[in-house]
């Protein structure tokens, strides 16, 4: 038995989210069907990181377990044969059986895209959150400067959340202007549920001027999610990447 890693990229429009659920159909359902259809077994994929209906990815991470004898790097190639246009598998390796992609020290990294300008941009509007006032930028940074370090996030997560602590660690939070987009790169040790949209909605009001800066500080430190701390639309988030602490170590050396 060997199990394969996959970098994942896909487009979230059309799928309501990652994980399997009966309501709708889901990257990880199509992801598995592909896979079986091509080893001829019965495969679940493990994700890293499960992506809500709408979000899109350049680099989730699955993982599966195969007898078939398929070279580890032609996976990414034979299954691009059997995937939609919307999924893509940007690379496939061997890694140790023992290798869980959620059980790992990493780093996310993801970006939510703001169209910023009179009227929204129909090619990117899939893409993009829009936003018509204008945005100041300087006072979003001004409030995205309290996130840094390590809190609990309970604020900055959905009420319905199992996770088991709400403390995470931002270690980076830029924000740039290029032309009418404003995107927002945060990279941190994990999110909670709905976090990045939750941050990225207060710091929108904070460019508004709906907010002051230090409104950010009073919700983190509040540590209770309430209609303050508002969720801005799914389709400007991406999964850009996920960074293993081993392979951190291995390109450092």
């Amino acid at each position: 038995m060997r199990r394969i890693k996959l970098i994942v990229a896909y487009d979230g429009t059309n799928y309501c989210g990652w994980q399997i659920q009966p309501n709708g159909i889901t990257v990880e359902e199509v992801l598995n069907k592909a896979i079986c259809k091509l080893t001829g077994e019965q495969i679940a994929v493990i994700g890293a990181s499960r992506t809500d209906s709408g979000v899109h990815a350049l680099g989730n991470v699955a993982v599966f377990d195969t007898e078939s004898r398929i070279p580890a790097e032609r996976f990414s190639y034979a299954l691009n044969q059997r995937l939609p246009d919307d999924i893509v598998i940007v690379s496939s390796e061997e890694v140790s059986e023992k290798w869980h992609p959620r059980y790992q020290n990493s780093r996310k990294v993801y970006e939510y895209h703001i169209c910023n300008a009179k009227v929204p941009i129909p090619t990117k509007r899939l893409y993009q959150s829009f936003v018509s006032f204008d945005l100041d930028v300087d006072r979003m940074k001004e409030g995205a400067a309290y996130l840094l370090g390590e809190h609990d996030f309970a604020a900055f997560c959905c009420i319905r959340t199992n996770a088991k602590s709400t403390v995470r660690r931002i270690y980076q939070l830029d924000i740039q202007k290029h032309g009418d987009e404003i995107v927002l790169h945060i990279e941190g040790n994990g999110f909670l549920y709905n976090m990045v949209r939750i941050i990225a909605g207060v710091l929108i009001r904070v460019g508004r001027g709906y907010y002051e800066p230090e409104k950010v500080k009073e919700l983190l430190e509040g540590k209770e999610r309430t209609k303050e701390a508002i969720t801005a639309p799914a389709q400007g988030l991406c999964l850009v990447e996920i960074r293993y602490e081993s392979e951190l170590q291995t390109s450092a050396e």
